[in-house]
């Protein structure tokens, strides 16, 4: 039998101290809120990343190709997607799908209200997996009856709020050019993205209506939007992409059109690091606290043990045993509060946000088992690592002082 696991096992399981048994519980409850905290923050620091992430790609693609040219406007120059290129991207292993757009800014004129939009039209390959995803009302533009598509929109939630629309309503809306081009539109549908930057900015309707303003060919478009298959490729992938292009095109990631946003993502890993940092150091400062007072309470059983031929380190692994053994149960007790506390909010969102000001309505969980093993593992090392520390008290301990010591 392991001589200092017995004795180890008797001072955690038997010990009747008072005071002793309250700073180990303490120790506990420190270890356990500090493990829940850690797991709950990384859940919703990856859920919020995963979805105001999801977001943003969801309505505008990961990359957007367009004509290279000295157009800074909202409103894209057209080209032809020649056949080669179109090939490309096809074969390419790392592109999902990819669809033709064109944007053009107009004014909606409805309820004595005037609203500025950016007009975004697609065309039947467009994918609506998304937005039918985020539709509060209604449903999608319907290509298949080409005429009806050519007056059917689709708006946001806050569009609609600001004047005063709902679905099935007819407004008119003034398209930008040299002189203003009135359209009569009938809203379909209102979706509800929840960033701000794109509900405000943009609304969605047939491309086949910008080329018809603008004059366009048939085969001519204003860009090209890109779905991956693996957002966190997007700076190789769209490298890639750009590489393979004609010199009349360009193409740029979402991250370069909404840096803000990515960048807060950012800064969102920095905030989790110093609060993982600062819970993993009230843990420790716990364990150690409470092995000192153990160790402490039992200088007369560490100077018996040394008269008995005890080495220091054989001592030492007697209370670093009782130490795993606390932390332990510590970290079973965190994983359940953390995990039992993130799951619970992925049922039923009970914990609100305010969505005008970090995009989602909740807050978002997104547990890794990956995650929380790291957690665990790192907890222990860093806890029994550093209480070695203390633990070297006891060879300073005399064995004689000790049995005399009250």
């Amino acid at each position: 039998m392991n001589f200092e696991y017995f004795i180890a096992g008797r001072i955690a399981i038997k010990s009747e101290r008072t005071f002793s048994k309250l700073i180990v519980r303490i120790a506990i409850a420190g270890v356990m809120l500090s493990l829940a905290v850690m797991i709950l923050s990384i859940a919703i620091i990856k859920g919020f990343k995963t979805q105001i992430q999801d977001k943003v790609r969801g309505y505008l693609g990961d990359v957007q190709i367009t004509r290279y040219d000295l157009n800074n406007s909202f409103e894209h120059s057209p080209f032809v997607l020649d056949a080669e290129t179109q090939k490309k991207l096809k074969s390419n292993p790392d592109i999902e799908y990819f669809y033709p757009f064109a944007t053009k800014p107009a004014i909606i004129s409805a309820n004595e209200e005037i609203e500025g939009i950016n007009f975004k039209g697609v065309d039947k390959g467009y994918n609506w997996d998304y937005i039918k995803q985020h539709i509060i009302s209604g449903t999608i533009i319907d290509f298949s009856d080409s005429t009806a598509a050519m007056q059917e929109l689709l708006i946001s939630s806050y569009t609609a709020n600001r004047l005063k629309l709902k679905t099935g309503d007819d407004f008119i809306m003034y398209f930008v050019q040299n002189q203003l081009r009135p359209r009569k539109f009938k809203i379909v549908g209102i979706y509800d993205i929840g960033v701000e930057d794109i509900d405000k900015g943009f609304v969605l309707g047939n491309l086949n209506i910008i080329k018809r303003l603008n004059s366009w060919k048939t085969n001519e478009i204003g860009g090209v939007e890109i779905r991956i298959k693996d957002f966190n490729k997007l700076k190789n992938v769209a490298d890639s992409i750009f590489e393979e292009l004609p010199q009349n095109l360009r193409s740029y990631s979402i991250k370069e059109n909404f840096q803000n946003i990515f960048t807060w993502l950012g800064l969102l890993d920095v905030n989790t690091s110093v609060l993982l940092i600062l819970m993993l150091i009230v843990g420790v400062i716990n364990m150690i606290t409470a092995l000192l007072i153990m160790i402490l309470e039992r200088t007369n059983m560490i100077g018996m043990l040394k008269s008995f031929g005890a080495s220091n380190w054989s001592i030492m692994k007697i209370f670093l045993y009782n130490a795993a053994y606390l932390i332990g149960i510590g970290l079973l007790l965190g994983n359940v509060l953390g995990i039992g506390l993130g799951l619970i909010q992925q049922s039923t969102h009970i914990f609100k946000l305010d969505q005008s000001s970090y995009f989602l309505a909740y807050a978002p969980i997104e547990l890794h088992f990956i995650d929380v093993l790291a957690l665990n593992f790192i907890t222990v090392v860093v806890c029994l690592t550093v209480l070695l520390i203390p633990s070297l008290l006891i060879s300073k301990v005399s064995p004689l002082k000790a049995i005399r010591f009250k």
